[in-house]
């Protein structure tokens, strides 16, 4: 059975890196693609490749945008409403690395851009796309969250502010669409071996910090997280298998999410899976709340 036949679903940053292998899975089970990204040419390569293995009435579209640029969102929606009468869903892969070192000293317009790209952007794709599911009664919203969202992150505040503000933003959008029947959860892909891990290798190990350089060199030995592994939970968090989950932050490598489709009612009923402040007593406390 193809998990995804027959839906149309939007990809951002899909020519390459967890962008493609993403595309390639959703692909694989039967979905309709819009692919988003800067370059043409990657994107018409990627298109190519994916047609060589079509099931009838599999269709693929490309969508060049960049989405540092205001315009974005509307030249994205504008494909998808050329390509389909009907929005599945969206996944807000898109993202760069940004400025690294101290935030005092990193470019403002630099700091600015990468707030833009991974944050704004998928809050305005989030906008555009939710009456549109609304009217064909559901839809899947799936973001990337990344390192720096559940902990601090020094050196890389631009980043790891972004992917934060994603996180929340997943969870309040969740509620706000709750009755809609739209599903919309970020997930945590882990530490792959992409673009993005090439870039801090090529800063400055002082700019980085010692403690993140180390970590990307052994990273970089070591191989990674398994891109597959992400681009399967996006598929699993795309079909109706994860019907009811909403509002979560999923990691790809450490969450068993094969199996949360049995813990439907726990999900639902608290803050699993979520952002939260801890408070005193839940560290052994006996001072504070």
């Amino acid at each position: 059975m193809k998990a995804l036949r027959g839906k149309n679903i939007i990809i951002t940053g899909a020519s390459r890196g967890l962008g493609a292998h993403i595309a390639r899975a959703m692909w694989e089970n039967g979905a309709n693609l819009l692919l988003v990204a800067r370059s043409t040419d990657a994107l018409n390569g990627l298109k190519k490749d994916l047609e060589t293995h079509a099931i009838p009435g599999q269709g693929v579209y490309t969508a060049t945008a960049d989405l540092g640029l205001s315009e974005a969102t509307d030249i994205i929606i504008k494909e998808a409403r050329m390509a389909w009468g009907r929005l599945d869903g969206l996944v807000n892969n898109a993202g760069i690395l940004g400025p690294v070192g101290p935030v005092w000293e990193n470019p403002w317009n630099v700091w600015e851009e990468t707030i833009r790209v991974n944050l704004l952007a998928p809050v305005s794709l989030c906008r555009a796309c939710i009456e549109w599911m609304k009217k064909g009664g559901q839809g899947k919203i799936i973001n990337l969250s990344g390192g720096g969202a559940t902990s601090p992150r020094p050196n890389f505040s631009a980043y790891a502010v972004a992917k934060t503000g994603v996180v929340r933003f997943t969870e309040i959008l969740a509620e706000e669409v709750r009755d809609f029947n739209i599903q919309v959860n970020s997930i945590a892909p882990g530490t792959l071996n992409t673009d993005m891990l090439e870039a801090v290798l090529r800063e400055d190990p002082e700019s980085v910090g010692k403690a993140e350089y180390d970590r990307a060199l052994k990273q970089k030995e070591d191989g990674g997280a398994s891109p597959e592994r992400a681009a399967r939970l996006c598929v699993f968090l795309a079909s109706p298998a994860s019907d009811g989950i909403t509002g979560k932050l999923i990691s790809a490598v450490w969450d068993p999410w094969e199996e949360l489709p049995r813990h439907i009612e726990d999900l639902a009923e608290g803050d699993i899976y979520t952002l939260r402040r801890i408070v005193p007593k839940e560290r052994g406390k006996e001072w504070g709340g």
